[in-house]
């Protein structure tokens, strides 16, 4: 286990957001949602997991849910929650999915909801991209094109915290 209590802090790094920024995948419209600024942080090497973004807007007239996501180049891709408790930080998976509201914008963002991309073969390196489903109760599934961005060293207030995917 002892390699878990090592990753915990990089995990950490990674959902908080502290990773660079670069290109910005094209929006993609379908059955009324529009997903948008898709990214995957670059992983370090070795890394099984990597976090997913996109904003997702509902311009339908009706409610609907993200209810799961897969990818060619991970073995899982799993909807997630990240919430602070102190200084502790704790994710979940969203086994029912996340909710879309009709005319809203749901954000997975660092620090939030967030798609984890698990059992990944090949650590994803800045510049390449990342092929995924996103799939919809109402709206369907929907293909998408992550862009995988440019990490940085994380700020040493964050080196501490605990990612709570030490499982992973």
């Amino acid at each position: 286990m002892k390699s878990n209590i090592l990753a915990a802090p990089l995990l950490g790094a990674l959902f908080l957001g502290i990773l660079g920024t670069g290109a910005v995948a094209d929006p993609v419209t379908h059955q009324g949602m529009t997903l948008s600024d898709a990214y995957i942080r670059a992983m370090p090497p070795k890394a099984p997991v990597a976090g997913g973004y996109v904003t997702i807007r509902n311009d339908g007239p009706n409610a609907d849910r993200l209810i799961s996501a897969r990818s060619p180049q991970a073995g899982a891709v799993q909807i997630h929650e990240m919430t602070m408790n102190g200084s502790v930080m704790k994710m979940r998976e969203l086994p029912d999915g996340l909710a879309i509201p009709a005319g809203e914008t749901v954000a997975l963002k660092p620090g939030g909801y967030h798609l984890m991309f698990l059992q990944v073969p090949e650590p994803f390196a800045e510049g390449q991209t990342v092929d995924a489903t996103l799939v919809f109760e109402k709206a369907g599934a929907v293909a998408l094109t992550f862009d995988v961005r440019a990490m940085r060293p994380a700020p040493a207030a964050h080196q501490g915290h605990d990612a709570g995917h030490s499982g992973h």
